[in-house]
């Protein structure tokens, strides 16, 4: 099962960027391979930001996250990226990232369907 770490967290002011990273190990992602990013803020549910599909490249957004977040993979790197922008005191919390070895259609963006998590890294906009 492919191991995931993910990092780039850290402390910004509203309106500022950060970009978080996740490198897969122990095994390389399929072409089929659906890989996320997901953000648990304190005291809330764990909740789906964006997803892309390995081999084509497609990509999802939650809808908080469209226009500010876009979502992206380095085949050769096995790795992939979340680059934010505008971050807003709201997006405080632990940001996971997370793959299973299919996509499946029509996708699913459930906690449950992902197979492989990260540790996750903190990011916290404050003012």
């Amino acid at each position: 099962q492919v191991q995931l770490v993910d990092s780039g967290g850290g402390l910004v002011q509203p309106g500022g960027s950060l970009r978080l990273s996740c490198v897969a190990s122990g095994a390389t992602f399929s072409a089929d391979t659906m890989a996320a990013w997901f953000r648990q803020a304190p005291g809330k549910e764990r909740e789906f930001v964006a997803a892309i599909k390995w081999s084509a490249g497609g990509t999802y957004y939650n809808e908080f996250a469209k226009g500010r977040f876009i979502i992206s993979r380095d085949n050769a790197k096995n790795t992939m990226y979340l680059q934010m922008i505008n971050l807003k005191p709201e997006d405080t919390a632990v940001y996971y990232c997370a793959a299973r070895p299919t996509s499946g259609w029509p996708p699913s963006f459930d906690v449950s369907s992902f197979t492989s998590w990260g540790q996750g890294t903190v990011v916290t906009v404050f003012s």
